[in-house]
């Protein structure tokens, strides 16, 4: 609960003390590749690569053309597989846990400067709302990974995704006359992205924290 509070008194600041001029604000879309984890989920556990596409508005703040806030809403797909280097041939090296949000990030963005192409930088909390969780190929030799995820008698072992979790990413990219926009970042999860899963590897009740790398593709219409 404090990191949430954290992550929303961010864009809350942001907002209150921003001259932010909504009459100017410009639509995008948006579209690109994730290579997500998640850390303490899973035994063994490697990265699952996945995608993200959908819209955005890039609302100016301030006078000068350099400082925008920008919220998106994105089909994001986020989770993990058991593809460790290490582990092949092992139970659960083939497993897929696949976990897709609908997603909701605010970036403050920065251009580097004021000219039509330029550089800039991205920092903002990440609000994550699950769609679906679709588990493959699970090590059912342990009674705790089931298809379902759920194991009625013994809850502390579930492995149901929370409905909802939040992070904060970081990135940077290139824009091209202020319309065609590349951009990579990272998003550290700040949330337990499986609360009731307490047993895996080896015992750990540390916190599941679900971590993205993305690269995307933007175009933002005049």
């Amino acid at each position: 609960m404090k990191k949430f509070l954290l992550a929303s008194a961010l864009t809350i600041s942001t907002m209150s003390f921003a001259q932010i001029d909504f009459s100017n604000t410009r639509f995008g879309i948006i579209a690109g590749g994730n290579y997500s984890g998640v850390k303490n989920a899973h035994n063994p556990s490697g990265k699952r690569l996945t995608m993200q596409a959908g819209v955005l508005a890039l609302i100016p703040i301030g006078s000068e053309n350099q400082f925008f806030l920008q919220p998106e809403v994105v089909y994001f797909g986020a989770g993990e597989t058991g593809k460790n280097k290490d582990s092949k041939g092992t139970d659960g090296y083939d497993a897929v846990y696949a976990n897709n949000y609908l997603s909701v990030p605010i970036n403050f963005k920065a251009y580097f400067s004021e000219a039509e192409s330029e550089f800039f930088g991205l920092i903002g909390p990440r609000f994550n709302f699950l769609l679906s969780q679709k588990v493959k190929n699970a090590p059912l030799s342990r009674p705790y990974y089931n298809p379902d995820y759920v194991v009625a008698d013994n809850p502390e072992l579930t492995g149901k995704a929370s409905s909802f979790n939040f992070g904060v990413g970081i990135g940077a990219g290139y824009s091209y006359k202020r319309q065609l926009e590349i951009a990579a970042k990272y998003d550290f999860g700040l949330s337990n992205t499986y609360p009731g899963l307490n047993h895996e590897p080896k015992g750990t009740s540390k916190s599941k924290s679900e971590q993205v790398i993305s690269l995307t593709l933007s175009y933002i219409f005049k």
